[in-house]
């Protein structure tokens, strides 16, 4: 270890690493941050799910209440803190009432998707199954929390979430597409939903699907133009089987559709139809 200090100054090093980006934008030092957001989802997971994520047993509402109550008072004060982190110059505590508020229909919406789940895959045997051992209803529990506070155009925090549930079950759902109730993803691993996707109700994904953009639209600098419609629109009651690839923001699959495994679609669907692979020839609507 002597050699290596003879051989280089470490405050040089500091010093040019320091001189090199810009500091100016760089928020407060909070060591954790990615721990605290992690903590974060498993607090708001206790609250609404208390019997499975929360240590609640047995059917003792009072009990119930207590651990769902702390569970609310800890996240509130932990994302007030994180909050203050991304957007130090304002304040948050009329935001995080509002995020909280809406928290019963986040629970109602992941009550459909856990039934959805439970409807579409033979296998799973209870809905806590589905709940504790299921990546899609990891992914998906997250993507809604997070989607609330996309909403709510809070920087950075919503993207954290849901990287962290790409990072741990290999969906990638960002939060700002907008999906309906009863949504279900079996399998699950390399899905891709872009930040300008819609899907409706009833909708079931396999492995690999992506719902993705076409191509960047260009500025003058050659910069992709931002806040422009990118993703496709998926109806309700669709089915999109493993591998397939449903491109662009013109792109719409009408409600009561089935896409084969593996299809490339870049155009929309009429309502009803089924689309399958082709050899040689790209797809097949039938």
């Amino acid at each position: 270890m002597s050699d290596i200090f003879e051989l280089t100054s470490l405050s040089g090093i500091a010093a040019s690493l320091l001189s090199i980006g810009d500091h100016r934008y760089m928020m407060d030092n909070n060591p954790g941050m990615k721990d605290q957001v992690i903590h974060l989802i498993g607090l708001l997971r206790s609250a609404m799910f208390p019997h499975v994520f929360g240590g609640v047993t047995g059917d003792d509402m009072g009990s119930a209440a207590f651990a769902v109550e702390y569970a609310l008072r800890a996240a509130a004060q932990l994302l007030e803190q994180l909050l203050n982190t991304v957007q130090p110059e304002v304040s948050h505590a009329e935001q995080v009432r509002l995020f909280l508020q809406q928290l019963p229909e986040v629970k109602e919406c992941l009550e459909t998707d856990t039934q959805a789940a439970y409807d579409g895959d033979p296998a799973a045997m209870s809905t806590e199954e589905i709940m504790l051992a299921y990546p899609a209803f990891e992914a998906i529990s997250i993507y809604r929390m997070a989607h609330i506070l996309y909403g709510m155009k809070i920087p950075m925090l919503p993207r954290m979430m849901t990287e962290y549930a790409h990072q741990i079950t290999g969906i990638d759902i960002h939060p700002g597409a907008t999906i309906g109730r009863f949504f279900f993803i079996d399998h699950g691993t390399g899905v891709v939903i872009g930040e300008t996707c819609t899907i409706g109700d009833h909708v079931k994904l396999y492995q690999g699907v992506t719902l993705g953009a076409k191509s960047f639209e260009l500025d003058e600098n050659g910069n992709p133009v931002k806040g422009i419609k990118r993703h496709p629109d998926i109806g309700s009651h669709v089915v999109i089987y493993a591998g397939a690839t449903i491109l662009g923001g013109n792109t719409r699959i009408g409600d009561h559709c089935t896409i084969g495994g593996n299809v490339w679609l870049t155009h929309s669907v009429e309502a009803g139809r089924t689309v399958l692979p082709a050899e040689e020839r790209g797809t097949m609507i039938v």
